[in-house]
């Protein structure tokens, strides 16, 4: 069963108000009053940022954080391969799947954001004391969100990912955003070749493996 705590302030429209009301503007003012609301309820696991909340219907995506899109991948330096580039890594698929093992069949509670837009709402989610985001961030599938605000737990839990080389700071991983813009083809049968070409004319070096592949000595053949 889903739980849906909705907090009412002074001003906002109240069911017994909204019930003579047409169903298009209902529907709005369960809209803005849902995003306002507390969630609590089982969850299904959409990628590594999203979830849907069946009872009323909700997508809701984990604030402040970012991830590869399912079919993005991502490269792993240290295993190499017998083609031009290292070892692919489906980074998108690993990052639903961690989520999908934090969350498991057990309750999810989302605070919303009242001020985000669009059809997706956005929130902070727990099961039980833990935060969804910040684990996702501590175990490196996820990363702070582009001009996001960050909270400074969260700051210090991608900085440990960072430092351990840990989910995608161990990869050459491009940038999400930069991935979203040029990648054509993004559907689920998007081959790794299409991402390394990518990267080759990558704008941005968000992962520490980068760098490390600039420290290494180049290579002189005798």
């Amino acid at each position: 069963m889903l739980l849906v705590v909705v907090l009412l302030f002074p001003g906002s429209l109240s069911a017994a108000d909204a019930s003579g009301l047409p169903a298009a503007t209902k529907e709005a003012a369960t809209k803005e009053i849902v995003r306002s609301a507390r969630v609590v309820g089982r969850a299904a696991v959409v990628d590594g940022r999203t979830l849907w909340l069946p009872g009323p219907r909700m997508l809701v995506r984990l604030s402040d954080i970012d991830t590869c899109d399912l079919p993005q991948w991502s490269f792993d330096p240290h295993a190499a391969t017998a083609g031009p580039s290292p070892a692919p890594v489906a980074c998108g698929a690993l990052a639903m799947a961690w989520l999908k093992r934090l969350v498991g069949d057990r309750r999810v509670t989302c605070l919303l954001d009242p001020g985000a837009t669009g059809t997706v709402h956005v929130g902070v989610c727990r099961v039980g004391s833990l935060d969804l985001g910040r684990e996702m961030l501590r175990v490196g599938w996820a990363r702070l969100a582009t001009g996001g605000a960050s909270r400074p737990d969260d700051r210090a839990a991608q900085s440990q990912a960072i430092g351990g080389r840990h989910g995608i700071w161990g990869t050459y991983v491009l940038d999400m955003d930069e991935w979203r813009k040029k990648a054509v083809d993004r559907t689920l049968g998007r081959r790794p070749v299409a991402d390394w070409n990518l990267l080759s004319t990558r704008e941005r070096e968000i992962s520490p493996a980068f760098r490390d592949a600039h420290r290494q000595p180049r290579r002189r053949d005798r």
